[in-house]
């Protein structure tokens, strides 16, 4: 069964379907500052303590569990916070049919699945043939923080990174300034367990806000493509 996506801004909940195209977010919460993107933001740490403490940006949260959806949605409610706009539902999915292109200035993804099996390998949110819609949410300029524990997969990633266009990566051999940003990693901090992080920036002359495919994502892509469009033998 499909989870239904829901939209929490500002205390007030609706259903995609209610919604007018979301090409442009800044209806939806008040104030011009600039967005900031957390993709499955699990309990919420960082994106409610980052909505507080910066009350001029405005912040959105992505997660696809619900009960971890509706424990930040009513942990916000309380806290009357609004510069804060959760959204339920699958990240690939939203980045690539719902949300607008290259309107975050920062983005934040820590500790996500990392599906170590081989067969699993697609469903990672970092893929050669996937890593175009992650950062075209991004504006020209704008930063990837990133944070694993599974330090195969965070190799994984930052080689697609290194390797895709117009983008400079930077490997942190020390901790983020502000802290540990997520429950898990306070937890293997204390634990001394090793934590992988990158900070990634896109260039700032971009030519449009559609990205290049990735050079090793792009050969499967066409493939496919391929395979759709054959005639029938």
């Amino acid at each position: 069964m499909r989870l239904e996506t829901a939209i929490d801004a500002g205390g007030k909940e609706r259903r995609l379907p209610d919604l007018p195209p979301l090409d442009c977010l800044d209806p939806l919460l008040p104030g011009d500052g600039p967005w900031e993107v957390e993709l499955g933001f699990g309990k919420g740490r960082y994106l409610l303590a980052s909505a507080l403490k910066h009350p001029k940006r405005r912040f959105l949260g992505v997660e696809l569990v619900s009960k971890y959806y509706r424990l930040l949605r009513d942990r916000a409610r309380r806290q009357d916070t609004s510069n804060l706009l959760l959204v339920r539902g699958e990240a690939l999915y939203l980045l690539s049919s719902v949300l607008p292109r290259a309107f975050a200035s920062r983005l934040h993804i820590y500790f996500p699945d990392p599906w170590p099996k081989s067969r699993h390998y697609r469903r990672r949110l970092f893929d050669p043939e996937t890593v175009d819609l992650v950062l075209g949410a991004l504006k020209p300029g704008g930063e990837l923080c990133f944070a694993t524990d599974f330090i195969d997969y965070g190799q994984r990633v930052l080689e697609i990174l290194k390797g895709y266009p117009g983008l400079s990566v930077e490997h942190r051999s020390s901790p983020w300034p502000d802290g540990a940003r997520t429950n898990y990693e306070a937890k293997y901090i204390l634990e001394g367990r090793p934590i992988l992080r990158l900070v990634a920036r896109l260039s700032d002359h971009q030519p449009d806000t559609r990205l290049p495919f990735h050079p090793e994502g792009r050969i499967g892509i066409v493939a496919a493509t391929a395979t759709r469009t054959r005639p029938d033998s």
